[in-house]
């Protein structure tokens, strides 16, 4: 249920948003809390969770809670309510900073928002899990788990406008979440 209330809560705020404007406007979705470095430099730290929760448009929510839905599900059978929930946020939330700390270093600054740090947490932690368990949990291979990591990255690579930093923090924050926290019964 604690992946459910994430989905619900993404959705929730994407009409929010659009009733209130355009979640493909980059100051309004700054006003709504997206991640901006000059705002969290200031103080606003906040915004590395709060941009968690926000999309650029329909395409973007469905893709990033299509995914959450089918792969969350499956960790939190796995991992239990509390631990998903550590590793699905906290892995974002390394996701988040990983995108900061590149903008920082690089001088380039960008709007950002979106659940895929979450979706690569969740894909990361996945990919330990089934390498544990001997390569093979359920209809989870660590073959389709590689596979799944590796187009999703190389696809936000080869597109325009996708926090790739974002992605990859993410994908390493689910595997040190689920590090710490997963204990085969």
């Amino acid at each position: 249920y604690v992946n459910l209330a994430i989905v619900a809560v993404n959705v929730l705020l994407f009409f929010l948003v659009e009733l209130t404007g355009d979640s493909m406007d980059t100051d309004h979705m700054v006003h709504w809390g997206a991640a901006w470095l000059p705002d969290i430099l200031q103080g606003q730290v906040f915004r590395l969770f709060s941009c968690m929760f926000l999309h650029f448009g329909i395409a973007h929510l469905g893709n990033n809670m299509l995914v959450l839905l089918f792969l969350g599900d499956t960790l939190e059978k796995i991992t239990g309510h509390l631990k998903y929930g550590m590793i699905c946020l906290g892995g974002g939330l390394i996701g988040s900073i990983t995108s900061c700390v590149h903008e920082y270093y690089t001088g380039t600054y960008y709007v950002s928002a979106g659940a895929s740090g979450c979706v690569f947490a969740v894909t990361g932690a996945l990919l330990y899990i089934v390498i544990r368990e001997r390569g093979q949990l359920g209809t989870l291979t660590v073959r389709r788990m590689l596979l799944l990591a590796a187009l999703s990255i190389y696809s936000g690579f080869v597109s325009t406008g996708v926090d790739n930093y974002a992605h990859v923090g993410g994908l390493i924050g689910g595997i040190l979440s689920v590090l710490v926290l997963y204990c085969r019964e």
